[in-house]
C-alpha cells in the first residue's frame, strides 16, 4: 500500500467521531427542548448547562478534524 494511501484512509477513519458528536448533539438539543417545554421557567438555569454541553460537545469534532487534518497534511 502506498503511503498517500495510508494517509487517507487513516484520516478518514480519525472522522469517525464525528458520528458520535451528531448524534450526542442531536440528544442535548432533543432534551434541552423537551425540559423548556415543560418547564419554560428554567429557561435560564438550562441555557447555561446546554451551551456548556454543546460547547464541549462539539470541542469533541473539532479535535477529530484536527488530528485528521495533521494526519493528511504531515
Amino acid at each position: 500500500m502506498e503511503l498517500e494511501a495510508a494517509k487517507l484512509i487513516a484520516a478518514a477513519l480519525a472522522l469517525l467521531p464525528i458520528l458520535g458528536v451528531g448524534i450526542g448533539l442531536g440528544l442535548i438539543f432533543s432534551s434541552y427542548n423537551e425540559a423548556v417545554g415543560r418547564n419554560p421557567g428554567a429557561t435560564e438555569l438550562l441555557d447555561k448547562k446546554f451551551f456548556l454541553t454543546f460547547a464541549f460537545t462539539e470541542a469533541l469534532a473539532i479535535f477529530a478534524l484536527l488530528v485528521s487534518f495533521i494526519i493528511l497534511f504531515k
